[in-house]
């Protein structure tokens, strides 16, 4: 189980998920969307949008960042920040929230914007219930 992070990684996750929003590739939903995670080992991990033009094949900021992580050899995430550059946080899609909950069951989902308004939660509150590597035992 990864520690509680400390509030100057989250200030780290939340810096990190701003600047992956200016490298999306989101040409087709015009909506840019950065996220940062903070690995069991500490680090911090980023991801953007990446778009294509077969819609299905598109793949969110959370699960690019959460994907980094694990191909850089993590297994768990504490945290998680997503930036979206609008007046009111975006809550992660369900697809997140499963993703998130395969490697941070407990993790707290910070969500930020261009203004002083934030999500902060944790992702057992945003999915409740939630089916994860236990119930395949």
């Amino acid at each position: 189980m990864p520690k509680k992070p400390t509030e100057a990684s989250l200030r780290r996750i939340e810096k990190a998920a701003r600047l992956a929003a200016s490298r999306t590739y989101s040409p087709y939903s015009k909506f840019p969307v950065g996220a940062a995670v903070i690995g069991g080992s500490g680090r911090v991990y980023s991801g953007c949008n990446v778009e294509n033009a077969s819609y299905g094949l598109c793949n969110c900021a959370e699960r690019t960042a959460i994907f980094t992580a694990v191909a850089a050899g993590e297994s768990s995430v504490s945290a998680v920040a997503i930036y979206t550059p609008t007046s009111l946080p975006t809550a992660p899609c369900g697809a997140c929230r499963q993703v998130i909950n395969e490697f941070g069951p407990e993790a707290l989902v910070i969500s930020v914007c261009d203004t002083k308004n934030r999500i902060e939660t944790t992702l057992s509150a945003l999915l409740p219930g939630a089916f994860g590597p236990g119930d395949l035992a």
